[in-house]
């Protein structure tokens, strides 16, 4: 099973509980990008139980699934977590599990929530499981929760879902997605995706300003309601395909993020933005920032300008464009 990966546009932090329930049915948009993450699951004769994460490069055997859940290997941290939810279902099924992800490590794209959803869609297929959207999401957000022991946003498992653009809502019952198509135009000739060569921490950046906001600090709050503002503008310009509001909605997020917390950004993302704006371009954190990967973007679509120059400097473009399943 594969899932895509994804840019958000605007809104990110404003998935998190309670925020949201503070910020009048905030809005998030992202849209999902052909970086995919893997889950490939074999069932084996036996109770033994072999775990591969290509990318890390770990490959791991054990007796049974107890001795599995035993190991204390970081690099299997989220597989357990998926693993202990379905031990009653799996039994003394013996099977072998490989994983890999295209993301960069700490690449603010939603990697790991990608491959949480990647890996409950291979159990639920395996264990002939049913489960709705709304059910998935809220179970990946508390796996990964419970493997980082931190409170998660919920808007990165909407693309690995679905694919495509998603508009999504966030009220007192909960985040309501609406998938739309990926307007090819809008995107072509204007979107690059840069790798700073720093991971991020998303955990941390956000429960700072959890924090911050319930802690009552003013400026937390005139920044998260500044961007909540500005991501029910980005909707509506996507929405209307008016690609014109995009650049200054753009530099108006970043303002907001960084006033927000200097964590959010870096020597790296300044340097970016440095090279974004010297070719007429525009700057669009990924995530929680601080470091993973920037969006530049072109106005007048001269991405590939764009590209070398962020080359040149240093940083490394990933091929990367908007993706849905089974374009039309």
């Amino acid at each position: 099973m594969r899932s895509p990966t994804r840019v958000d546009l605007a809104g990110g932090t404003l998935d998190c509980w309670p925020l949201y329930l503070f910020l009048g049915d905030p809005l998030t948009v992202n849209v999902a990008i052909d970086i995919f993450t893997t889950a490939t699951l074999r069932e084996r004769a036996g109770r033994g139980v072999r775990l591969i994460t290509k990318d890390l490069g770990f490959d791991k055997e054990y007796d049974s699934l107890d001795d599995c859940l035993g190991d204390t290997e970081p690099a299997f941290d989220l597989v357990r977590a998926h693993l202990l939810y379905w031990r009653e279902k799996i039994g003394a099924r013996g099977f072998e599990l490989e994983t890999a992800s295209e993301s960069p490590v700490g690449g603010g794209l939603g990697g790991s929530s990608s491959l949480c959803i990647s890996l409950l869609k291979v159990f639920k297929k395996w264990l002939s499981v049913e489960m709705p959207v709304s059910d998935t999401v809220r179970l990946a957000s508390h796996l990964e929760a419970r493997m980082l022991y931190k409170s998660t946003g919920t808007q990165d498992y909407f693309p690995p879902l679905e694919g495509g653009l998603c508009h999504i809502t966030y009220g007192v019952e909960g985040p309501v997605s609406v998938r739309s198509r990926i307007d090819q135009d809008l995107f072509r000739d204007r979107f690059v995706l840069v790798y700073t060569g720093k991971s991020h921490h998303s955990g941390i950046n956000n429960w700072q300003v959890i924090k911050d906001w319930l802690d009552g600090d003013e400026r937390t709050r005139k920044a998260m309601t500044d961007l909540a503002v500005i991501s029910k503008e980005v909707g509506r310009a996507v929405t209307a395909r008016n690609h014109d509001l995009l650049p200054k909605l753009f530099e108006r997020e970043f303002e907001a993020r960084v006033r927000l917390s200097e964590g959010f950004s870096s020597p790296e993302i300044r340097r970016l933005h440095d090279v974004a704006k010297s070719l007429g371009g525009q700057l669009k954190i990924c995530g929680a920032g601080g470091g993973g990967c920037v969006l530049l973007w072109s106005h007048d679509r001269k991405a590939e300008a764009l590209a070398t120059a962020a080359s040149k400097a240093g940083f490394k473009v990933l091929p990367a464009k908007p993706w849905e399943p089974n374009p039309q």
